[in-house]
């Protein structure tokens, strides 16, 4: 089959709109699942034996089960238990980013805190700062220039994750990319496209990143 360049340029409006979708999706989830991560890592770290043990719960059902799974069990199964709750498709997507990314923030955080040397907080408590106030100046912006590089690795996974959304009718990029080869059978230039979107969007993502730890001096 040969490759047929006029086949991409009329889907690149609907593409691109998708492409728009899947970024509105993975950093909408992603704010939510770094404030779930963050809570839950902290939990493990610092909390009592009750949240310690209900943050490793979380982490470990969520980390054990597929996402697909869990945006199904949302949107198709939850409903079903709360029949006053009626969740529609992007919703169910940005909450399933929420907690998966949540999930795997919680062990970046923990391992980040983890990292920090036990002298800094008793730096803190020399000063005569309480605990909560050592974890806030002292410890939290040391964890978060450490917890940068792999929460923007998070950040391009949940970027493509959000391709399998397509099982829930999200109009993402991947979904857009099926509609337009159900229109006009030119499935290799179609998924050519999509594929090179996806790749331009993690790459500027990796550069903007980079950046940014050069700037924090990450070590």
């Amino acid at each position: 089959m040969q490759f047929d360049w006029s086949a991409i340029w009329p889907s690149l409006p609907l593409l691109l709109e998708g492409a728009k979708m899947t970024l509105l999706i993975s950093v909408l989830g992603l704010l939510g699942g770094l404030v779930i991560g963050v809570v839950a890592g902290f939990a493990r770290v610092y909390g009592s034996w009750i949240s310690n043990k209900i943050a490793l719960v979380f982490i470990e059902i969520i980390r054990g089960t597929p996402i697909v799974v869990q945006v199904m069990f949302i949107y198709f199964a939850l409903p079903m238990i709360l029949t006053s709750v009626r969740i529609d498709p992007f919703a169910a997507a940005v909450v399933t980013i929420m907690i998966n990314s949540g999930a795997y923030i919680a062990e970046i955080t923990r391992g980040s805190v983890l990292s920090i040397h036990k002298g800094f907080r008793e730096a803190g408590f020399a000063l005569g700062l309480s605990k909560r106030d050592t974890l806030r100046h002292v410890i939290a912006p040391l964890a978060l220039r450490r917890m940068l590089p792999p929460l923007g690795n998070q950040w391009i996974i949940s970027i493509k994750d959000t391709s399998l959304f397509i099982v829930i009718g999200v109009a993402e990029l991947t979904r857009s990319g099926q509609e337009i080869i159900a229109g006009n059978f030119r499935a290799l230039e179609i998924w050519s496209a999509v594929a090179v979107i996806y790749l331009v969007i993690t790459l500027v993502l990796s550069f903007i990143l980079r950046q940014l730890e050069r700037k924090l001096k990450i070590i």
